[in-house]
């Protein structure tokens, strides 16, 4: 019961901090790869990650833009939230996102992709005056215009479905809050497709090195390394 009444406490500043900053460096190494792409060259050799068969079955739905854009307060907060795992959870799963994030910018500046939004059916929907459609089309002009660039792998979906690894064996986090944690991901994963801000192999990529990253991390468990590490220079010093 004690560890349930932690979580009734406000999200350390600490914490929230950390997480705004992981958002932010996201973004920084989303436009460095597409800018170091083009300095060295890779970005000659970028390709659609499209796979007709299965992308095509998703539709632009615009209402989705909403999805996409919660997501940047869902990876702060959700960041945040995992903090009341304990300092040794919460170490490695800092550690693990840092691992996965730029493993994902090594691959994104390697294997440089875009997304033709005009034939994927943009024009269809800049015309209509809806405000989802509006505000889908604004996301558009922000990231690209025409053409959407850096989707293999996903940070949207890389983000998300970290939160959710974060959580979801701890029992000092709600069950309700890691099933929230859960549908939100899957639903941010599903926005980026149903706005066409990605394909599938986009999606599965993410999650593939989101679970690989979090498996490698949980097993060399270098929180329990620092932790000690600390514990022994306070014992020196006391």
């Amino acid at each position: 019961m004690e560890k349930r009444r932690k979580t009734g406490r406000p999200l350390p500043v600490y914490a929230l901090i950390i997480g705004i900053g992981f958002v932010l460096l996201q973004g920084l190494l989303y436009g460095l790869a597409l800018f170091l792409s083009r300095l060295i060259g890779t970005s000659s050799l970028m390709f659609s990650p499209k796979i007709p068969i299965i992308d095509d079955l998703f539709p632009i739905i615009p209402s989705f833009v909403l999805v996409y854009l919660f997501s940047f307060a869902f990876w702060s907060f959700g960041t945040a939230a995992v903090s009341y795992t304990g300092k040794h959870n919460f170490i490695n799963y800092l550690i693990g996102l840092t691992l996965s994030y730029y493993l994902t910018f090594l691959v994104l500046l390697t294997f440089p992709t875009y997304i033709d939004r005009n034939a994927e059916g943009l024009s269809l929907f800049a015309s209509r005056s809806d405000p989802f459609s509006r505000l889908l089309t604004f996301v558009y002009g922000v990231d690209g215009g025409n053409f959407g660039y850096n989707l293999l792998p996903s940070y949207h979906c890389l983000s998300s479905v970290y939160c959710y690894l974060g959580v979801r064996k701890h029992p000092e986090i709600p069950v309700g809050f890691r099933i929230y944690t859960l549908i939100m991901s899957v639903l941010i994963c599903f926005s980026t497709l149903f706005t066409k801000q990605h394909y599938f192999l986009d999606v599965i990529s993410a999650t593939a090195i989101a679970i690989l990253c979090f498996a490698a991390v949980s097993k060399l468990d270098p929180g329990k390394a620092i932790l000690e590490k600390q514990f022994s220079k306070k014992a020196q010093i006391q």
